[in-house]
């Protein structure tokens, strides 16, 4: 449809056309067909500038929409590209949900598994005092005093009677000083791969407080192995045997799966509270050992805050290539760790700050001994404070008295952990589990009770036989 403009633009040069053709022949006296053939030219050039003109417009026109178009393409592009990035982290996020619920499932798995073995060493306890009960013979003492010999001689099996639904209390393994003989080598590792096979694994937990409120913060679990006679295998006794077997990466994996369980029923009760977990140089060295932990650390990463991951003094001075990068995997997890076993105060902290090391203990004779002050950098007064200025706790272990507390307040010291507060208590693996979250009695409350009464925490309603049978038990 021709547009309105190109019509009037039309007529205007007829017009020009047919005027200049009268000026010609009016004024400068040329002949009619003259000034209609001077019309009819100058109304041809007309014609051919108004064609040129147009077109050179149109191209002008056509090459902006064309660089619009460009525009727009490149716009549309972006946006597809980010749909696409959007999408791929969509995905992304898709798989690690599906991978974390696959763990989960594993975890889950593997936590019913160790039920199922607990159930059955709880069963064969069971079955054991039922034949002991049954194959006691009265004697005519006995007779006479009925109650007195269920009390001394099985006090555990009057608690059972009071709460039906309560875990059987096994009765407190014999000490190390009354074994016949020192064990030898082959006897421990007898004794620790029969301990792990059978899932003879106890967790023992010992309180640390905050100073001087003496409030629980954290739980160290201390590990013990029983043997098929249940006596008590302490770390001193198994870990450089096991360490020789090739055993410790598969302790510290049953720990940590302990300790997760522990601290997912603590935080039911205390969203605070948190549970230090001791790995062995063994475990941070072997690469196929540490992808098992790490891929069960990965699991529960929610509980990396309160899950602090302890570790020796001379493993960290003697790091080497696949321990630094095994820690440096556990720190971009936001697990953090602790040193213990610390022999002097000669002690970088802005190394092990960068390495993820949170908590430092140190033995408090060895921060009250004057002797220090001249065998290290730093007065043991101010480490403190030094530690803090790198985000570093410090915390004083094995305190046994009470001017120890008073001496170390003028230190500064935040954290304090030893037998005056409590010792360390066992947990047993058939509560743990089959209960909702450890009772009173078995994770001591060093803030309200001191040592000397952990022991009596929480007695039944009762008293007799089921007082007596929570003191039997002990801290082992």
């Amino acid at each position: 449809m021709i547009r309105i403009s190109t019509i009037f633009v039309a007529i205007c040069m007829v017009l020009v056309a047919a005027s200049l053709g009268l000026v010609l022949y009016s004024v400068a006296g040329i002949s009619g067909p003259q000034s209609a053939i001077v019309a009819l030219t100058a109304l041809t050039f007309l014609i051919l500038y108004n064609a040129v003109s147009m077109r050179l417009r149109d191209r002008s026109d056509v090459s902006g929409q064309i660089a619009d178009l460009s525009r727009g393409t490149a716009d549309l592009a972006r946006q597809v590209a980010e749909f696409g990035r959007r999408l791929a982290l969509v995905e992304g996020r898709v798989v690690s949900a599906n991978s974390a619920n696959a763990d989960r499932v594993q975890s889950v798995a593997g936590e019913i598994a160790e039920l199922g073995v607990l159930v059955q060493q709880l069963a064969l306890s069971v079955a054991a005092h039922d034949d002991l009960l049954s194959s006691a013979a009265p004697a005519p003492s006995v007779m006479n005093d009925p109650p007195n010999h269920q009390q001394t001689q099985l006090p555990f099996v009057a608690e059972a009677a009071e709460n039906p639904g309560a875990p059987v209390a096994e009765p407190a393994a014999p000490s190390a000083a009354d074994a016949a003989a020192p064990r030898s080598n082959a006897q421990i590792l007898a004794a620790v791969k029969s301990a792990i096979e059978a899932s003879r694994i106890d967790i023992y937990l010992q309180p640390m407080v905050t100073l001087p409120q003496r409030k629980v913060r954290f739980y160290e679990a201390v590990t013990r192995l029983r043997d098929d006679k249940d006596e008590i295998l302490t770390p001193d006794d198994f870990i450089g045997t096991a360490e020789a077997a090739g055993l410790m990466g598969r302790i510290d994996h049953m720990v940590m799966l302990r300790c997760v369980q522990v601290l997912r029923r603590l935080m039911v009760r205390n969203k605070e509270v948190g549970i230090f977990c001791n790995v062995a140089a063994a475990t941070l060295s072997n690469p196929a050992t540490f992808a098992q932990c790490l891929d069960f650390l990965e699991a529960n990463r929610a509980l990396a805050a309160s899950f602090v991951l302890e570790f020796k003094l001379s493993t960290f001075r003697n790091l080497g290539p696949s321990e630094t990068e095994h820690l440096a995997a556990l720190a971009q997890r936001g697990y953090r760790f602790s040193i213990d076993h610390v022999t002097d105060l000669r002690i970088e902290p802005r190394e092990l700050a960068d390495r993820g090391v949170r908590f430092i203990k140190v033995p408090a004779s060895l921060l009250l001994d004057q002797r220090q002050t001249s065998a290290s950098d730093i007065h043991p007064s101010d480490l403190s404070d030094l530690l803090g200025r790198f985000g570093i706790d410090l915390v004083a272990e094995r305190i046994e008295g009470e001017r120890s507390v008073v001496d170390l307040l003028d230190y500064d010291v935040r954290f304090g952990q030893g037998f005056l507060f409590a010792a360390p208590r066992p947990l047993r693996p058939e509560t743990a589990s089959a209960t909702g979250a450890p009772d009173k009695a078995q994770v001591p409350n060093a803030a309200a009770r001191p040592a000397s009464d952990a022991l009596r925490a929480d007695p039944p309603r009762s008293s007799g036989n089921a007082a007596l049978a929570r003191r039997a038990v002990g801290p082992g």
